[in-house]
């Protein structure tokens, strides 16, 4: 039988339904002026106060930046970066993870390091004179290693092999298996949403290297997107960052105005690790609640 509702009820969900929409429309609206803006001519741009639906959509913007190899390079740079790194971030969290999870010496006190890595860092100049010392400045391994095990996650991602009903370790052992073998027939198979959902948070956060990137990356060729970015949206100086394009676009008579490249450059940047989500979104939502509940 349903159940009958009341006018306070029907007041309460339309004032949610409110907050929700105004909420979903201040998310949205920036990215959608950014796409408006990016596809914009120079004279439209230049004469509208707030332009949200351009009457003549032009690709001016990312013709210019396709022509950069200053910024192909650092698309192909970020993905090698956010590939590479996501790849080693989760071998070494699962490793240690599991590792935490057995019988072994000293184990509270490897736990009581990571826990208090947790909570106190070591700051950014002990890390820059760690990363100078061991010879990583200018390499993109100083943007992989630095960063490579999260705590949290390492935390949860343990939580979540302790919840591994025990039983199938104990028949493993029976049938001759080592740590190594139960790792990776039992622990990593049955760990999917735990990966696919710490693989994207290592993903997104390799894609958005840019402090570290500025600290550590002192050849512009080895810049990542962000970066490149940084020069472009903040800095302002999209013509002697994209120097390539920029003569081209010099020798035509027909260079866009910043604003409508750095708006392009930001959907191109932002694109892609949008397209990894469909693909994890089946373990997501059951991977964001590992650990939660044990048993």
């Amino acid at each position: 039988m349903p159940i009958k509702r009341t006018l306070s009820d029907r007041i309460a969900d339309g004032i949610n339904l409110f907050l929700l929409l105004l909420l979903a429309f201040v998310m949205i609206f920036p990215f959608y002026y950014i796409i408006a803006v990016s596809f914009s001519s120079y004279e439209e741009y230049v004469n509208t106060e707030l332009l949200l639906f351009p009457k003549t959509w032009v690709l001016d913007a990312y013709r210019f930046i396709f022509d950069s190899k200053e910024f192909i390079r650092s698309i192909g740079v970020t993905v090698y970066i956010t590939i590479v790194g996501s790849v080693v971030s989760l071998l070494l969290t699962s490793t240690m993870a599991f590792a935490l999870t057995r019988r072994l010496w000293g184990q509270r006190f490897y736990l009581f390091l990571v826990l208090f890595t947790f909570i106190f860092g070591a700051g950014m100049i002990p890390t820059y004179l760690i990363v100078k010392a061991t010879g990583l400045i200018d390499s993109y391994w100083s943007l992989i290693i630095p960063d490579a095990i999260g705590s949290f996650n390492l935390i949860v991602m343990r939580q979540f092999f302790l919840s591994i009903p025990e039983e199938l370790n104990e028949a493993a052992v029976i049938d001759g298996a080592n740590d190594l073998q139960i790792f990776t027939r039992i622990i990593l198979p049955l760990s999917k949403p735990a990966l696919a959902a710490f693989g994207l948070f290592y993903a997104v956060s390799q894609w958005n290297t840019y402090f570290t990137a500025i600290l550590y990356l002192n050849d512009p060729a080895k810049w990542t997107v962000q970066v490149i970015l940084r020069q472009i949206v903040i800095l302002d100086d999209a013509t002697n960052t994209l120097a390539s394009a920029a003569r081209d676009a010099a020798q035509s008579a027909h260079l866009p105005p910043p604003e409508t490249i750095g708006m392009a450059a930001i959907i191109l940047a932002t694109v892609p690790i949008l397209i990894v989500y469909p693909f994890l979104q089946k373990h997501f939502a059951k991977g964001v609640m590992l650990g939660s509940v044990k048993g």
